[in-house]
């Protein structure tokens, strides 16, 4: 094969790739803010404060420091939503029992109910939508998620 072989073929692999990376970051980007339209009506927080509580939920409870880097905000900015939660009542602040400087955070029985039927309602109007797939699109679904779950948390 000649270098020049070799160049056309890394050209079509990078314009393939760069395709491929439209279409997914416009595919996730829909599906993303269809899920956000399928929100609990009741719902009276963000998409930002509903990720922190779902980040305890899953998580325990976490410095406000642990919530930023998780969310990917700065520490000020998760200051005042944590503050938000706790002033909404979704939310408490207490010392870190390994450290009395640090104060953690956890999610009250009110934010937990709160994530449970937002997530519930939203993964029921997904699941309707994956009845109308084949089996096969549903399988290559599944295959697909730890991908993109991987794509999401790396740098």
């Amino acid at each position: 094969m000649s270098y020049a072989n070799d160049m056309a073929s890394t050209r079509t692999a990078t314009r393939s790739d760069t395709g491929l990376a439209s279409e997914l970051r416009l595919a996730v980007m829909r599906l993303r803010r269809r899920l956000a339209y399928e929100r609990h009506p009741d719902n009276p927080l963000g998409l930002g404060a509903m990720a922190v509580l779902g980040a305890l939920l899953r998580r325990g409870d976490l410095t406000v420091g642990e919530l930023a880097a998780h969310e990917r905000v700065q520490p000020p900015s998760m200051t005042r939503t944590v503050g938000g939660l706790v002033e909404g009542g979704y939310a408490e602040r207490r010392a870190n029992p390994d450290d009395g400087r640090q104060v953690v955070v956890s999610i009250t029985d009110a934010g937990r109910e709160l994530v449970l039927a937002d997530r519930a309602r939203r993964d029921g109007w997904l699941a309707r939508q994956l009845t109308g797939l084949s089996r096969e699109e549903r399988d290559l679904l599944r295959r697909a998620a730890p991908l993109l779950q991987r794509l999401a948390q790396s740098d």
